[in-house]
């Protein structure tokens, strides 16, 4: 209290002002702090989100199935036709190439190839170190043409986004199948197919129907100017 003066009005009065100067420098500052503090902590959860989102949707492709193929056939296209039919291979058996379950066999593990691919690309951009060198060495080996397992790197991707959750470890005593890439669905995209050819021909028909329309206007339209002139040349002719 000996810095105050409080001998006089005017001295009081400065007093207080300083006061209320310096408390809302004070409280400026703390509010300055706080925000500063606040965006960085809302840029940092969205960043956490981000990646959780990428690397769950990155688990559930190459970890979606416990049973079948458990690995990435990386054939392509150009391996597929270079590849003997099965008639030849196999004359005693059916189901050769041309009834199209070689086909759909192609096109079938070029959409797990594809979404595998995919799915390696997110985890090298945002994944853990650890998570990178799997995804990489993955990607190596569907480079060189080599079947690639990915339970390793679905293993960790399930321990990270757990421990990221601050969800429990799984017990020791759950054994776990080995797990491999998700298997689309071939009666989804049937289904679209199917809707979009409905579709189509709805549109098809009514636009048919719309020229029927049209074709009908006209035709009553010359009808009524043949109708006027014939009533016309029957009043010319009785005058």
């Amino acid at each position: 209290m000996r810095s105050f003066d409080f001998s006089s009005w005017q001295a009081i009065g400065t007093t207080l002002a300083g006061l209320v100067i310096i408390t809302l420098i004070g409280v400026g500052i703390r509010l300055i702090a706080m925000l500063t503090i606040q965006q960085r902590r809302e840029r940092g959860n969205r960043q956490i989100n981000e990646r959780l989102k990428t690397l769950i949707a990155a688990y559930k492709v190459l970890g979606g199935s416990f049973t079948g193929a458990l690995h990435v056939d990386p054939t392509h296209l150009r391996d597929f036709r270079r590849a003997p039919p099965a008639s030849e291979t196999q004359p005693e058996q059916g189901g050769g190439a041309g009834d199209g379950t070689e086909g759909s066999h192609f096109e079938r593990a070029r959409r797990i190839r594809d979404s595998v691919e995919a799915a390696l690309s997110d985890i090298i951009l945002l994944g853990t170190e650890e998570q990178v060198r799997l995804a990489a060495a993955a990607a190596a080996e569907l480079a060189a043409g080599r079947p690639v397992h990915t339970h390793d790197l679905v293993v960790s991707l399930r321990n990270f986004v757990r421990e990221t959750l601050d969800l429990a470890a799984i017990p020791a005593d759950v054994v776990l199948p080995r797990q491999g890439p998700t298997r689309p669905s071939p009666q989804g995209s049937r289904g679209k197919g199917e809707d979009r050819g409905s579709e189509t021909r709805a549109g098809r028909g009514g636009g048919g129907a719309g020229a029927g329309m049209g074709g009908a206007g006209m035709g009553g339209a010359g009808l009524g100017l043949g109708l006027g002139l014939g009533a016309k040349h029957d009043r010319d002719h009785e005058s």
